[in-house]
């Protein structure tokens, strides 16, 4: 693969069909988004199976000359990038399925949105140059901001405006700290930069302006507040790819900027991320259980499972690293599948209100046990792909603060309550309202949108290795950079004799040590 610009190509393939379907009817623009996302979907395929475990870092290297003398076109992928580019691309083509039907008007409009959508978000993952990510970064706002504000709910326009106004504002900031950080190290290289080693002053107010951005789009409590709105106005597809890769932009700024380039100011603000995620976890899951609109329910879950995110990637361990990046692909998927399947019964019965359903295990087999399957998935079920990263997460974040760990652990109980409480009102019970009794089970098109989701959550969970490797080397890497600033943990044994600690613990348990 060497000197294929394959990353270049999976980026103009989606920009061509977007243009293209401008030209073409709303059965045109279908398919040609369909096929699109589909060779992005083969080419993504060809990335993970060429990309070297175990070697360079940086792979797929593409680099040219400087554009409008501010910024290169400089490409390449990482373990990171590599799973969330793969995730993208996966999911990509089943939000264009779950659109087939449901959107009538402005089609070629729609699908060009989507198209342009896929463009930045494997940008943000492939661009090394600093600018060339902010560029990409901030521009997947524009797409999303379409599709909730003409394909959206009633009140689709007061949701738009709120996403968009709490995304960008906080990225301003962030591109004030870039410029400053290009003039001090002299490089918008972002490989360069992650190994620079800026002025301890002035991380901590880098780290801070990196965190409003970040924040907001993961996004952390108390920032949240758009994404129950966004995602209970968006179209289907649109919360399926709002939850399942643009949530994960946050988390990928974390590991890309903020650990690597200002490790003191994350050990020394980890009792933020801590602290946020901490009450992110309790409340919002104790919101989602008070929940009667299935979207809402799940926007919910989404934060308190992107704040397991955050405590494991500043867990400054292999283990948390790990862990955080795989509770997102996990969360990518299972959260998606979650709304797809909000968005079958919706378009049958053309409402979200959880009392208005009931008994659907009775007409509706094929989709409860498909229902199950992701309500498990979500809650953390072993042999599930969530099970792998949240127990990882943990397990690192422990290394750090048992406090913390106990506390978010709390969300996996609350979790398995409000899906658990969902899932029964809306599946099982007595079938005795007409117009559900009259909803068919799921067609093959919708089949065929669930059943590869299921596939993957359940390979997640039965072989994670396959997962895993590819991100091993990057974050054993990224441990190593972080680790001079890494924070004591809570949980850590006082180095020093042996023996002398058996004595002092012997003492302790017989109320004798001071």
């Amino acid at each position: 693969m060497n000197g294929f610009p394959i990353l270049s190509i999976m980026l103009l393939v989606p920009a061509v069909a977007a243009i293209g379907c401008l030209f073409l009817d709303a059965r045109g623009a279908r398919w040609l988004a369909l096929i699109a996302t589909l060779i992005d979907l083969v080419l993504g395929i060809v990335l993970w199976t060429n990309f070297d475990i175990g070697g360079a870092q940086w792979q797929f290297v593409e680099h040219s000359n400087a554009l409008f003398g501010t910024f290169t076109w400089s490409l390449g992928i990482d373990g990171f990038a590599l799973m969330l580019i793969m995730l993208s691309v996966f999911l990509m083509p089943i939000c264009i399925g779950a659109s087939w039907e449901s959107i009538t008007e402005r089609v070629p409009e729609y699908m060009a949105a989507f198209l342009a959508t896929e463009v930045l978000m494997i940008g943000t993952f492939a661009a090394q140059d600093l600018f060339l990510f902010y560029i990409f970064f901030e521009g997947g706002l524009i797409p999303m901001y379409l599709i909730i504000g003409i394909w959206g709910g009633p009140n689709r326009i007061y949701a738009s405006y709120k996403f968009f106004l709490y995304t960008l504002l906080g990225s301003v900031l962030m591109l004030i700290a870039m410029l400053w950080m290009a003039h001090q190290a002299g490089t918008t290289y972002i490989p360069d930069l992650m190994n620079h080693n800026f002025p301890v002053h002035a991380q901590t107010w880098l780290w801070l302006a990196f965190f409003a951005s970040f924040a907001v789009k993961m996004p952390m409590w108390p920032v949240h507040t758009w994404l129950p709105d966004a995602h209970v106005q968006a179209p289907t597809a649109g919360s399926v790819i709002l939850a399942g890769v643009l949530l994960k932009l946050g988390g990928y700024g974390f590991l890309r900027f903020s650990l690597p380039m200002f490790p003191e100011a994350s050990s020394h603000l980890i009792w933020l991320i801590f602290g946020l995620s901490a009450v992110a976890v309790i409340y919002t899951s104790l919101v989602a259980l008070v929940q009667q609109d299935m979207k809402k329910l799940i926007a919910y879950s989404s934060i308190a499972h992107m704040a397991i995110v955050t405590i494991g990637l500043f867990a400054f361990n292999q283990q948390g690293i790990e862990g955080g990046m795989m509770v997102m692909l996990g969360h990518g998927l299972v959260s998606g599948a979650l709304f797809l399947c909000v968005g079958v019964i919706y378009d049958r019965l053309h409402t979200r209100e959880i009392d208005r359903y009931g008994g659907l295990a009775i007409n509706m087999p094929r989709y409860a046990v498909l229902f199950l399957l992701f309500t498990m998935a979500s809650i953390g079920l072993p042999g599930t792909s969530n099970f792998v990263g949240e127990l990882l997460s943990l397990m690192g974040t422990y290394q750090v603060s048992t406090w913390i760990t106990l506390l978010c652990t709390t969300g996996i109980i609350l979790g398995a309550a409000y899906m658990l409480y969902l899932y029964r009102r809306v599946v099982f019970g007595d079938l005795t309202k007409d117009d559900v009794k009259a909803m068919p089970d799921l067609s093959m098109r919708e089949i065929a949108l669930l059943v590869p989701i299921a596939a993957v959550v359940l390979w997640m969970g039965v072989y994670p290795e396959s997962f895993l490797a590819p991100m091993r080397q990057d974050a054993k890497i990224l441990v190593a950079r972080v680790d001079r600033a890494k924070p004591v943990g809570d949980s850590q044994p006082t180095p020093g004799n042996p023996q002398a600690m058996a004595d002092h613990a012997m003492a302790a348990a017989h109320g004798e040590a001071h």
